[in-house]
């Protein structure tokens, strides 16, 4: 028998409920959020593009650049400069594999086997949040000096011989990774914690009752069940190594061997003052890093967070 909706004689047609307008009031509510993904998001990335096609100006002075077409931009930096463009991701890449080899047993540690221990889950949690509370360009200069040539690290590995006497640490590939890497590693552990933390532990229970080993367990049980986690960190870790201009600085763990793109952008931008050279490169590593993020979002199967 069909009822009405609100009741009714039985064999009366059902009436089924228009589906709701759009409140003004909703669209108030967004305005503001659109108003400043506008104003700090679309104008200066449109900006963005339509320096990186400027052109000398050519009755101008030396620095001075016109509104113009020129594609160019794009040939003669992919040529000039796809060397920093690959060591870039390349370090990006290492640093995001190192944070997420110390991250995730760490956000197991504190997810799982602290679970019980509310306190001291807390205070380890705190431990891990803590580097934000000192600045950046603090935590990095911090590690150059530990990694300095006089410094304990060298001087220790020297008297043990695992380092030759003319050996160094900073200005180094493994000193800008390891110093990207340190620098994440909270944007990589919180997230992994966070699915950790949910995790039903009965699931691994079971998994023992059905005579299956730690390792089995972590592979088929653990790791699938904080998948959304290990992919929100690899992101928030990848995605600002790459463009990262400071650990790779000279002035701080890298030397001129060692400038990844985002030096490359912060000279053109801040001392060399050309413009469209700094534009043309930002535009083709945000081009770069959407292409890779979405392929290797899509590659694990989280399409929802493309």
């Amino acid at each position: 028998m069909a009822f009405g909706v609100f009741g009714g004689a039985p064999g009366a047609p059902v009436v089924e409920a228009e589906p709701g307008r759009r409140s003004p009031v909703a669209l108030l509510l967004l305005l503001p959020g659109i108003a400043y993904l506008a104003l700090f998001f679309v104008v200066p990335f449109v900006s963005l593009v339509i320096t990186s096609l400027q052109a000398p100006d050519p009755f101008g002075d030396i620095g001075r650049y016109v509104a113009a077409f020129r594609w160019e931009n794009y040939v003669e930096v992919m040529t000039r400069y796809w060397p920093h463009i690959l060591r870039s991701f390349g370090y990006a890449l290492a640093a995001t594999a190192l944070a997420l080899a110390i991250g995730y047993p760490l956000a197991y540690f504190i997810g799982v086997k602290l679970r019980r221990f509310k306190l001291l889950q807390a205070l380890v949690l705190v431990l891990v949040i803590a580097p934000f509370f000192i600045s950046f360009l603090l935590r990095t200069f911090a590690w150059k000096q530990i990694l300095s040539d006089n410094g304990p690290v060298v001087t220790v590995l020297q008297s043990l011989t695992i380092l030759p006497d003319d050996a160094r640490i900073t200005g180094t590939p493994f000193a800008v990774i390891f110093g990207l890497a340190y620098n994440f590693i909270p944007f990589m552990t919180l997230p992994i914690y966070t699915s950790l933390e949910r995790l039903d532990v009965r699931y691994l229970e079971a998994g023992s009752d059905l005579y299956s080993n730690p390792v089995s367990t972590f592979f088929r049980v653990t790791l699938p069940l904080s998948m959304p986690g290990v992919i929100s960190g690899t992101l928030l870790t990848f995605i600002p190594a790459s463009g990262d201009y400071i650990n790779a600085s000279s002035e701080f763990l890298g030397s001129a061997e060692t400038a990844m793109i985002g030096n490359v952008i912060e000279a053109n931008f801040l001392k060399i003052e050309n413009y469209p050279v700094a534009a043309s490169l930002s535009i083709i590593l945000m081009t770069a890093i959407l292409l890779l993020v979405a392929a290797y979002v899509r590659r694990s199967g989280t399409k929802d967070l493309v």
